[in-house]
């Protein structure tokens, strides 16, 4: 087997449903194999799966193992000779994975190669990339120095720009990709680190051992990012203990160094909370479905009790409109092109999966997300 896509879930079953679509449209011609497993969600992620996916393979943890256990018990299972470590809360367009198997870097001393990856309105999220978060570089990110400039821009590894591939140190556990036999030659995730600095710690690990990390940027993911993680007290505090963890594990640390981290930490950890709260939601002007169902847009017609008008990709569409992207209609991969190519444009998007009876979206890369269930 080439190729086996894992998917930690927790508490996000819509968006675990869309992602599993998107994975299962992008897996057509590879010998591959998705591999779910739920953290003991409390929602009915685990009985959507069974009703919807009853050929996929869901392990169904009694427990919140946390991310790092969490994708090390799916690959126990695996058996494809490459790894996906995927966010449920993300959509792969149909080329994504032929992208990523087929660069050349393959032929190099690859460790982890990864992908653009996308927030729900098509803003580039800039932690695709990323160096290493040594002290130095960490007081950059935290006091906003690497926004001045490129001298100061490691931690987004800005040598690269969004649209330009090429060697990265850091890459981000929404989206990764590595032979299985590195991932376990390297332990997997360290499952001392419940979550949030499994991935940077991963990607070091991939460093020591001479590999080279690749970020490619000729396929974009959305990430919906917000919704994986309510940004509140305990994010705050496992936060603090991730970086702490990371910084332990590989660096030599003085007094003064784990004094200024310790500030750092939680200055960067209040940051990150407030990003998080939930903004007032805009009540679009207008709502434009992309696709040819009239009956689907009756029925939007319905719930939104607004009036929805029928479009194509190519039509004009007038400002601080809902989009709604018929899945049905369009593929994955037009759906993501649409959205950056329309970014900042005051529009928000939703999409409609295929053959399902809810639209989703998100309005910003710190938004928890809307599900909107159509009657």
């Amino acid at each position: 087997m080439q190729l086996s896509v894992i998917i930690l879930n927790y508490n996000v079953r819509y968006f675990l449903e869309q992602c599993v679509l998107s994975v299962e449209k992008a897996l057509e011609g590879i010998d591959g194999e998705i591999i779910v497993i739920d953290n003991d969600s409390s929602d009915d992620s685990c009985a959507m799966m069974k009703q919807r996916f009853p050929h996929i393979k869901l392990i169904e943890n009694k427990e919140n193992t946390g991310f790092p256990k969490g994708n090390n018990i799916g690959v126990a299972q695996a058996k494809g000779d490459y790894l996906c470590i995927l966010n449920p809360d993300t959509v792969v367009a149909e080329d994504t994975f032929i992208t990523i198997l087929n660069t050349k870097n393959w032929s190099l001393n690859t460790g982890i190669i990864g992908c653009k990856l996308v927030d729900g309105t098509g803003n580039f999220l800039p932690e695709s990339k990323r160096g290493i978060p040594t002290p130095w570089v960490a007081f950059t990110k935290i006091f906003g120095l690497y926004k001045l400039s490129n001298v100061f821009g490691k931690y987004y590894a800005q040598h690269l720009s969004e649209n330009q591939s090429g060697e990265v140190e850091i890459l981000v556990g929404a989206f990764m990709v590595m032979k299985r036999e590195l991932y376990l030659e390297m332990g997997g995730f360290d499952e001392n680190c419940f979550m949030y600095s499994d991935d940077i710690d991963l990607s070091y690990m991939a460093l020591q051992r001479g590999k080279t990390n690749y970020y490619v940027h000729e396929t974009s993911v959305i990430h919906y990012k917000g919704e994986s993680t309510v940004k509140d007290g305990t994010y705050m505090k496992r936060f603090q203990e991730a970086m702490n963890f990371f910084y332990k594990k590989h660096f030599k640390v003085s007094v003064f160094f784990s004094a200024f981290m310790k500030i750092g930490i939680v200055v960067f950890s209040f940051l990150k909370m407030f990003q998080g709260k939930s903004q007032p939601k805009k009540v679009p002007e207008k709502y434009v479905f992309i696709s040819d169902n009239e009956v689907l847009k009756q029925r939007l017609e319905a719930k939104l009790q607004k009036e929805v008008r029928l479009a194509s990709l190519d039509s004009e569409i007038a400002k601080s409109s809902e989009i709604i992207l018929d899945a049905n209609y369009v593929s994955f991969k037009d759906i993501i092109s649409f959205i950056e190519q329309n970014k900042n444009k005051s529009h928000t998007f939703k999409i409609l999966p295929p053959n399902s009876n809810f639209i989703i979206g998100s309005n910003s890369s710190n938004d928890r997300g809307e599900i909107i269930v159509l009657d």
